[in-house]
């Protein structure tokens, strides 16, 4: 953008912020190791720092691992970000990233030296603008309720940079490590991207690409991609702290269809609970949970309720507990209908016990902490066993008509200490089955700390959700949503960028927050739409709303005691926009499903930063306003609240998709030489059947425009053995004439029979034509 808002690197406190002098002594020294390349252990001005012969080996084409020694190769960690333990071969000869091992107190350092020029992305969940340079953040999952920009951990942790070269190329590196790891992009040394992690010497990943597009796709073959999500989740989500009881849901989904404003899930809070005990229902407010969701579905909604990890482990009353007149006042029906939720829940931590399912302290005793319930124990989600009993109590859950599961506070946040979470000292079983580097299983050193589980406590947990939900529905696709997680987490499940608050900063810093995730392994990724923390005004809202209907995840959210915020809580007015906005999603879900499905294959974002249309354009580098989705749309929302900026947007053939005049909605712009798909205008995902298929093209400088659609069932496994069609269109220009042609198909799904109408957007007009899918379709365009 022109107009820039300053980065703040003042108020940044890493963990070991250095002084000017160790930062240049730092810097040198690692300068001086770089020319040497030898093996040297030295103490510069009072920095102690050992070296070993690193080691390295090839893991794909163009990723590389290093260690600090064959020493540390043997005594590593196996991997939670590898989605398995690589085959490995010879390092290239002359690979050209290599990273400086070292250490500076009891911690581990790795260094990799930089260009002038080079652009620095990625780093996971992390406030503030989309270029992390000149930025310290610590990997380590944190309960951050109403965080800002100078917030240094988040509930999420990804020690991952991406690399952008002045010239377009690309590299990544990844810090093996799940113990907790500063991530310095460029501030302590302006030529260098620093790694210091706790626990043992880690190993470094690094992925070295011609484009920062190849990069992402060599860290999806690493980490795993997401699975392809029901098509559904694509859809609006309504939320809030909470809706409740089962009146109050029936009444938003009511409103939602009799408005016509679409919207595909209401999401229920933890005061669905019976006193916030997982897997029970308060039975007052919800009699009969099986029928709502039932009622819901056929309206066409779907649902998704909350579970935490926290187990309530003491049978006293507490401020969860509904007060006792309210109980009395229910009549025995209810009362004997709760006592059946408190047996189900006994017999549960029973089972619990039975598989000494929890945490423990030091000294090895069960540990339990404050969370909602009051006091907890937490299950040991590191273990196969505990993850395996931990699904299992999803089927009855699942046999309710739940359509999917959010899991929250699972950093996992513990309330009333001053860390917000369990003891670092707190003992966790592991994985003996896990292979380490090298392809041994650890065996007995999977047992560990809090420290090495903490960063991973809550990716095995909606790990052991996802494996429940997929083994209570096997015909469905799983969702889940996780506030915590880990670099590779995208293979278990969606998230979203925390608890923000409803103003203009977390207004603006949704995008590079969901950027910088993508940009790290996470493409199903959206915030709090209207903000969590407070209530904002009507402005905040429907700006918030007009862009927040672009994003991967989509859903309005907000917490207990703050004013309504569903699109019509602001007015006729806002409504009205609100609806736009949601149709606008609606009829581009052919593209946002296309858009997923190439997620799940290759790994690339759904929203991707502008400078992808041109990685050489040092003018795109910093734009964290616009965002692209896909590589054919261009979504230019305004950030502030006169719409005086003026983003900066790519070179080359730019038109709006559809011309809007409201000031509240962005415009969406389409790269000259696409063909996006959209849809007719629908309530919820699969109301309609994709007829009319709209092909809407724009023609590059060369008169050509080129575009894909995948299409399959929207739910269950069956495009796995090739039920689905990816079709891809391509258009020409000549004699004045645009001619649309089906160019190539793929997969078992027979194509159906149906209209399309093809609209030619022009310079200064929309052409259109009609025609039949498959067949040839010309438009008139002078």
């Amino acid at each position: 953008m022109l107009t820039e808002r300053p980065q703040i690197f003042e108020g940044i406190t890493p963990v070991m912020r250095p002084t000017q002098t160790s930062t240049r002594l730092q810097s040198f020294a690692a300068r001086l190791l770089f020319a040497a390349a030898v093996t040297q252990v030295g103490a510069i001005c009072g920095l102690s720092v050992a070296f070993g012969q690193t080691v390295s080996e090839s893991i794909g084409e163009h990723s590389v691992r290093f260690f600090a020694s064959a020493a540390d190769k043997e005594a590593a960690h196996p991997s939670y970000a590898l989605v398995q333990e690589p085959q490995t071969g010879p390092a290239p000869a002359k690979f050209p990233v290599t990273p400086v091992f070292g250490a500076e107190g009891d911690k581990h350092t790795v260094r990799i030296m930089i260009d002038q020029g080079t652009s620095l992305y990625g780093t996971g969940e992390v406030p503030g603008p989309l270029m992390r340079n000149g930025r310290v953040m610590t990997a380590w999952n944190t309960d951050a309720y109403g965080y800002g920009d100078e917030a240094t951990s988040l509930y999420q942790s990804h020690p991952w940079v991406l690399a952008v070269r002045p010239d377009g190329s690309a590299f990544g590196v990844l810090a093996d490590t799940t113990y907790r790891c500063e991530i310095d992009t460029a501030y302590s040394a302006p030529n260098e991207i620093r790694f210091a992690a706790d626990g043992p010497a880690f190993p470094v990943i690094v992925i070295n690409g011609n484009s920062p597009q190849d990069v992402l796709k060599d860290l999806g073959t690493l980490t795993g991609t997401m699975p392809l999500p029901p098509e559904w989740a694509l859809g609006y989500h309504q939320c809030r702290y909470s809706y409740y009881p089962d009146s109050r849901v029936r009444e938003i989904a009511k409103e939602f269809r009799d408005r016509q404003l679409p919207c595909d899930v209401i999401w229920m809070d933890i005061d669905y609970m019976e006193a916030f005990r997982v897997f029970t229902w308060d039975r007052g407010y919800f009699p009969d949970p099986k029928k709502l969701n039932a009622d819901l579905l056929s309206q066409g909604f779907h649902n998704v309720w909350m579970i935490d990890p926290g187990m309530k482990s003491r049978a006293a009353r507490g401020p969860s507990d509904r007060p006792e007149a309210d109980l009395k006042a229910e009549g025995p029906e209810v009362a004997k209908a709760r006592e059946a939720e408190l047996a189900k829940f006994d017999a549960i931590m029973a089972s619990g016990d039975k598989a000494d399912a929890w945490v423990k302290r030091a000294n090895g005793e069960v540990y339990e902490g404050e969370v909602w319930p009051g006091w907890c124990k937490y299950p040991d989600f590191t273990r196969p066993d505990v993850r395996q009993w931990w699904s299992g109590l999803y089927k009855d859950f699942m046999a309710q008509g739940v359509s999917g599961v959010w899991n929250d506070m699972n950093e996992p946040a513990v309330f009333n200490v001053p860390s917000k979470t369990m003891p670092e000292d707190n003992k966790h079983g592991g994985d003996p089955s896990m292979l380490k580097p090298g392809g041994k299983a650890q065996g007995a050193e999977a047992a560990g700390e809090h420290a090495r589980y903490h960063n991973v406590y809550g990716m095995q947990m909606i790990r052991g959700t996802r494996e429940g939900i997929a083994a209570a529905n096997p015909d469905k696709r799983p969702f889940v949503l996780s506030r915590a997680n880990y670099i590779g987490g995208q293979r278990y499940g969606a998230t979203w960028t925390g608890d923000n608050s409803a103003d203009w900063s977390h207004m603006e810093d949704s995008v590079p927050m969901v950027l910088n995730i993508g940009l790290s392994g996470q493409p199903f990724i959206g915030p709090d739409v209207g903000g969590f923390a407070g209530n904002g005004d009507a402005k905040l809202f429907v700006r918030w709303f007009g862009f927040g209907t672009m994003l991967p995840f989509s859903r309005g959210h907000t917490g207990k005691g703050n004013i309504n915020k569903e699109p019509w809580a602001f007015g006729p007015e806002v409504e009205a926009t609100c609806r736009e906005a949601l149709n606008r999603r609606y009829r581009l879900m052919p593209y946002l499903y296309t858009l997923f499905h190439e997620a799940s294959v290759d790994g690339m974002p759904v929203a991707r930063p502008v400078f992808f249309a041109d990685p050489k354009d040092p003018a795109l580098r910093s734009e964290d306003d616009a965002f692209m989705l896909g590589a054919d749309l261009i979504v230019v929302p305004q950030m502030v609240p006169d719409g005086s900026r003026v983003p900066a947007l790519p070179t080359g053939t730019w038109r709006e998709i559809e011309a809007s005049k409201n000031p509240d909605l962005p415009k969406i712009l389409l790269r000259g030489g696409a063909i996006v798909p959209m849809g007719p205008l629908q309530q919820y995902v699969g109301q309609k059947a994709l007829d009319p298929l709209t092909l809407v093209v724009c023609l590059d400088d060369s008169g050509k425009a080129k575009g894909t659609l995948y299409e399959d069932a929207g739910d269950g496994l069956e495009y796995q053995q090739g039920q689905y069609l990816l079709s891809t269109y391509e258009a020409t220009l000549g004699n004045g004439v645009v001619t649309v042609k089906l160019a190539g198909a793929e997969g078992k799904m027979a194509r159906p029979s149906r209209k399309v109408t093809v609209r030619v957007v022009l310079h200064d007009k929309v052409m259109e034509g009609m025609g039949t899918d498959g067949q040839t379709i010309s438009v008139q365009v002078k």
